[in-house]
């Protein structure tokens, strides 16, 4: 097999996310979730993952494969980050003297150990309500209210005017949330899960030197599907904005909230296979098209320490096919300290951010 077939091998065939104190991986061989435990240790379980493209092949089609796979990576990333909690850093039982609340005591009383679900399903819910108020209602109110009434900007201006918003945002709630000590822990994951997938893509052994060495910017990341996702919505929209300016289908706010609803399957799928499409291939124009995603993951990823990366090698292995140890040897004596530093893309060789 050629240098050019390894490292080509694993190419848009691994992902992950990281989670509280680990890493979810998925490859070849499943899924499986590493991390470390409050003693030290690190703990890897295999996961099952259930996908609807393997029960219903067109599910797995180019362009309908897209949202179907989001919906089904977001509810098995929920239920892993749920599981790392509670693991690593969430305990839940009270000391015998210790007097509950009231509200702790009709918690435990109706849910026991359920509590966590039903705290991460609100969590959820309220979420979701918060990302709609201010991602989607908040910008088209502004426009509305001050870009049209104040300013008497045209309204064909309208989906432009509420994506710039939209970015100006999005950008601000993550490099708040980023300031937070425990996010910023989440985003070392974060990265050291991006290191470890071009680690294998890159064909080389997985040491904690190897990935190390690499980016922690990848262009497939759900950070740059989001963003990218962002942009077509802002293009599309725009499109319906100038062409429809002056109906109901762009003055009335309800019906704008829907039309972009009804959209965001088609514009997600777009983006989906953009995203793999720029992780497969590395020209020039692709690249450029993927520099607003990687932008983004200098807020999302931080450099990992070694006991991180050691996590992210062990979810990693859990689900590809390891070299024979003799491959290894030869591997890691070829390795030498100057490829390893051609391995690795300086973050200054990264789109200006």
């Amino acid at each position: 097999m050629s240098n050019k077939q390894k490292k080509s091998k694993y190419l848009a065939a691994v992902g992950g996310q990281a989670l509280m104190e680990g890493i979810m991986m998925s490859g070849p061989k499943g899924a499986a979730m590493s991390l470390r435990l409050p003693d030290g240790t690190i703990e890897t379980t295999p996961k099952k993952m259930k996908r609807l493209k393997d029960k219903y092949k067109i599910l797995g089609k180019p362009f309908i494969r897209g949202p179907i796979s989001f919906v089904e990576s977001m509810v098995f990333g929920y239920k892993c980050i749920m599981e790392s909690a509670e693991k690593t850093s969430l305990d839940l039982t009270v000391d015998e003297g210790e007097k509950q609340s009231k509200l702790d005591k009709w918690l435990t009383d109706h849910f026991g150990k359920k509590m966590m679900t039903v705290i991460g399903v609100i969590s959820i819910i309220i979420g979701l309500f918060i990302s709609f108020g201010l991602f989607m209602w908040l910008p088209s109110l502004l426009f509305d209210e001050v870009a049209v009434k104040l300013l008497h900007v045209n309204v064909m201006w309208k989906a432009l005017i509420e994506g710039v918003v939209r970015i100006i945002l999005f950008v601000t709630y993550m490099s708040l949330v980023s300031r937070m000590k425990e996010m910023n822990r989440l985003f070392m994951y974060h990265g050291a899960e991006h290191k470890a997938i071009f680690c294998v893509e890159a064909d080389l052994p997985l040491t904690v030197e190897n990935v190390r060495a690499q980016k922690r910017f990848h262009p497939r990341c759900g950070t740059s599907f989001i963003f990218v996702t962002i942009i077509l919505s802002i293009l599309v929209s725009s499109v319906i904005s100038i062409v429809f300016a002056g109906t109901p289908l762009v003055d009335k706010r309800p019906i704008w909230m829907a039309v972009k609803f009804l959209l965001l399957p088609l514009i997600m799928s777009v983006g989906y296979e953009f995203n793999r499409l720029a992780g497969m291939h590395d020209n020039k124009l692709l690249s450029l098209l993927a520099a607003p995603g990687l932008l983004m993951q200098r807020i999302t990823t931080k450099e990992p320490p070694d006991d991180i990366i050691e996590v992210g090698i062990a979810a990693l292995k859990a689900v590809i096919d390891e070299p024979d140890e003799a491959d290894a040897a030869v591997d890691m004596t070829e390795f030498s300290a100057e490829t390893a530093r051609e391995a690795a893309v300086p973050e200054t060789e990264e789109p200006e951010m």
